[in-house]
Parts: structure tokens; C-alpha cells; sequence
């Protein structure tokens, strides 16, 4: 490990709120690089993710978690004990609420939960996506944050702009206690490359089916080898899962067109991701009614 000084704070931070409030955008603008998967449908991060921001005079360790909801199946359920097994780790906590939603019965929720570690734990208020509604809205949107619960400090960001991330990664250090590095130079995450590489193909294939199957999707990687003959290439062998035959179809796509279109996007996220060429080699399978069912549950890593 780098030695340093007295004075090198080093910690973890998380960030929670209701789903879709802007949580892995803001990790990944952090971190300065994408550790967590985003897309515009909600609850889309369904393990916990680290990224680690790295500066010379601290290590801050952003825990992404799954948005916190009232559970309607039992991968929802363990998705909020995830969370609040999280929170009870952290040294400081940051309540993501977006700037063009009202704060409503979800935030509420969640701030009656925090409530129960704000006096260990210090958390801080942030408002998400202020690049989407005006000044106004966003005073607004702070003044009815105020009113849920005492934070210990209120900050507006957007990860789109970069508007105040640098103040808000200051907010975040100045609560982590003085310690050593906790990972080393320049790695951005503790996540296995096969999880990262699976979550990639994931949020590919949310992209392509709109509203249809959300939360029906599962991914894993199978296998990770290098292609046989050739040093600058990867193999990746992966599976999705879906939890009907009916939905098989749309995943698939006409002519497998859309199958197709999941596995270029994904490829080129992957590519970046690990600085290498890959062949990624796709299967549709269906696991009937895993969010449901706690054998298939912990085979999909749940």
C-alpha cells in the first residue's frame, strides 16, 4: 500500500433513494468512469456496486445500492435487506431525490428508514438532475427535502453537467474518518469482471425492450477465455434469462434483429471495459418465475 500522511482520510460513502433517482449516474461521474449501470427504467442496479474515487489526500468509496422500495417479490425483498445492510457499513450516507419528481411517499419512506442511523450516521441531502428543471424548481425541491428530515447538509447536483459533483465528493471526504488507502492506485472497483461484463449485457438488453420485460431480465457469464489462436481477443459467453416463453420472442427480435442489436451495444461497452476485442456469444434461456422462486434466485447470484 502507498504510505500517506496524517492527515488521508479513506472511507465509504452510499448513495440511496427511491428508484431511478439518478444513484449509479451520479457513482459513475464520482468515479470518472462507468462502474455502474445505468438506464432510464427503474431498479435497475440489483447488486451493490464500489467504485472508488481515488485523490491525494483521500480514498472515498462509493457503495451504489438498488433503489429502496416496498417489495412485491422475494428478489425485491432481498434487494432492500441488501440496501440496509449497506447503510449500517458506511461512514456517510447521501439521499438521492431527482429535481423533476416531486418528493413523494418513496423518499418519505426512505427518510423515516434513515432516520433510525442519522444519529450514527451522517447524511446528506442531494438533490439529482438539476440540469433537467429550472432554478426555481430546484429551491423548491429543496426547501420540501428540508422538510422529511434534519440532513447534515443539502447539496443540488447534476452528474449530466457536472454541476457541483466536486463540491458534493468534498461533502462526502470531509465525513470519512483519517486512514490509509483502502484499494490500490487506480482501481476503480472490487466488482469481478465477469459481474461488470454480465450487468453491461444486461443494461444492453433493457435498452432494447422499452416497458416490456424490466425486471424479468437476468444475466450471467457462463465463461470468460481467451479466443482460441488469437492473443487480442476475448471470448465471453453469457446467458439471458427471462422468466416466460412469451418473452422469448421480443428478446429475440425479428430474425433475432434485436438479439443482435443487444449483443453489438453490449460488445462495445464490454471492449471498453476490459481494453481488449471480444466475441460475445449470447443465449436466450428462460428460469420460470425466478424473482419468485429462492433455488433460481441464488443460481442468477441473487
Amino acid at each position: 500500500m502507498t504510505s500517506v500522511s496524517d492527515t488521508h482520510r479513506s472511507g465509504f460513502a452510499c448513495f440511496v433513494g427511491r428508484p431511478n433517482a439518478g444513484k449509479s449516474t451520479l457513482t459513475n461521474a464520482l468515479v470518472g468512469t462507468k462502474v455502474a449501470i445505468t438506464s432510464s427504467r427503474p431498479q435497475t442496479t440489483r447488486h451493490t456496486i464500489r467504485g472508488v474515487v481515488h485523490r491525494p489526500d483521500a480514498q472515498l468509496v462509493i457503495v451504489d445500492t438498488p433503489g429502496l422500495h416496498r417489495p412485491r417479490t422475494l428478489l425485491g425483498q432481498r434487494l432492500n435487506d441488501l440496501v440496509r445492510e449497506t447503510w449500517s457499513e458506511v461512514d456517510v450516507v447521501g439521499l438521492c431525490v431527482p429535481a423533476d419528481q416531486p418528493v413523494g411517499p418513496g423518499d418519505k419512506f426512505i427518510a423515516a428508514e434513515l432516520k433510525k442511523i442519522a444519529k450514527s450516521t451522517p447524511v446528506i441531502g442531494i438533490i439529482t438532475k438539476t440540469d433537467l428543471v429550472s432554478q426555481d424548481v430546484v429551491g423548491q425541491q429543496l426547501l420540501a427535502l428540508q422538510e422529511i428530515m434534519e440532513f447534515t447538509e443539502l447539496i443540488p447536483v447534476s452528474a449530466v453537467d457536472g454541476f457541483q459533483v466536486e463540491t458534493l465528493t468534498q461533502l462526502l471526504v470531509d465525513r470519512l474518518p483519517r486512514g490509509p488507502q483502502l484499494y490500490p492506485d487506480g482501481e476503480l472497483t472490487d466488482e469481478p469482471e465477469a459481474t461488470l461484463v454480465a450487468e453491461l449485457i444486461r443494461e444492453a438488453a433493457l435498452e432494447g425492450v422499452r416497458d416490456e420485460l424490466p425486471h424479468s431480465i437476468a444475466v450471467t457469464v457462463e465463461e470468460m477465455v481467451p479466443h482460441p489462436g488469437r492473443t487480442d481477443m476475448i471470448d465471453v459467453h453469457a446467458v439471458v434469462y427471462l422468466e416466460r416463453d412469451s418473452q422469448k420472442g421480443i428478446m429475440i427480435g425479428h430474425k433475432g434483429a434485436r438479439l443482435k442489436q443487444v449483443g453489438s451495444t453490449a460488445r462495445k461497452h464490454i471492449e471498453s471495459l476490459l481494453g481488449t476485442k471480444v466475441y460475445l456469444d449470447l443465449h436466450v434461456k428462460i428460469a420460470k418465475d425466478w424473482q419468485r422462486d429462492p433455488k433460481q434466485l441464488r443460481r442468477l447470484g441473487f
